[in-house]
Parts: structure tokens; C-alpha cells; sequence
């Protein structure tokens, strides 16, 4: 497969595609699904919520950091995570405006 020319699309479509690629996985869902419903910064308590190896879950969560869709902080020696507000609410709002420009005309092949 060739690389992707992401230069010949616009900034907001390359910026949705790799949020949404982050999201593609069910385990990265799960991990967002965690953090929202903690309300609060995760410290390493994802191991225990999700059954999932800790290797595992890092690596997950680079994923989600490098799209962007949360944020990390050190403490001590470990590091925790949060929803990245920003990302979220562009998220929200670029994903919206995708789904809603479909308009139904009743009439298609």
C-alpha cells in the first residue's frame, strides 16, 4: 500500500481522519470511556478497570496522546491522563458537522 497524500486534503479533514483513526480500536474507546466517566485525571488505574496488560494500555494511550484526544502529566513516577478539553469539544464539533451534512432526498441508486 502507498503512502497516504495527506497534502492534497484540507488541514480539518487530515485533523478528523487521525482522531478518528485513534478511536478505531475498541480498547482505545474503553480507555475514553474510563476517563469520562472518572471525571478526573487517570493514574494507572486502567490496568484493573479494563483487564488489559499494562504494556497494552500504554501503548493505547500514546496512541490517543498522539492524536491528540488526551493529555499526560507526570507524577512522581508515573503518568497520569485526562481528556484533552480542546481536542474534545473539535472533535465534537468537526464530527457533527460531517454527520450532519448528509441530508436524506429519499432517492439514491
Amino acid at each position: 500500500m502507498g503512502l497516504t497524500r495527506t497534502e492534497i486534503f484540507t488541514e480539518e479533514q487530515n485533523r478528523l481522519a487521525i482522531m478518528l483513526k485513534a478511536l478505531a480500536h475498541p480498547a482505545r474507546i474503553a480507555i475514553l470511556q474510563q476517563m469520562i466517566k472518572a471525571n478526573a485525571c487517570i493514574c494507572g488505574d486502567l490496568v484493573d478497570d479494563l483487564g488489559l496488560a499494562q504494556a497494552t494500555i500504554s501503548q493505547h494511550l500514546k496512541e490517543l496522546k498522539n492524536a491528540g484526544l488526551i493529555q499526560g502529566t507526570i507524577e512522581g513516577v508515573s503518568t497520569c491522563y485526562c481528556i484533552e478539553p480542546n481536542a474534545w469539544k473539535l472533535l465534537q464539533k468537526e464530527l457533527g458537522d460531517f454527520m450532519g451534512s448528509y441530508r436524506d432526498i429519499g432517492k439514491c441508486c
